[in-house]
């Protein structure tokens, strides 16, 4: 791991960002993902074990519709998309 003489500050400097960006948000996904982020570098559990039973459910359905191959190529999805991306 990597030190020097500055990383506390520089870790004092991170935090007081991240508080005042948090404070800031107001959409409650976004908040509910962040702390799931955060709690897993915390404890020793898994992020999964933090996650809403809803987000749990979405991504084993998509689990099971990649097992039964029900996938799109990315580029088709991108394609179907792209009047959304456009500059």
């Amino acid at each position: 791991m990597y030190f020097c003489k500055n990383a506390p500050m520089e870790n004092l400097e991170i935090k007081t960002d991240l508080y005042r960006l948090i404070d800031s948000v107001d959409d409650l996904k976004v908040l509910e993902a962040m702390k799931v982020l955060l709690k897993s570098q915390v404890d020793e559990k898994d992020f999964w074990d933090y996650l809403p039973e809803s987000q749990k459910r979405s991504i084993e359905r998509g689990l099971e519709q990649v097992e039964r191959g029900e996938t799109k190529p990315h580029e088709d999805v991108m394609k179907k998309y792209e009047k959304w991306f456009i500059k």
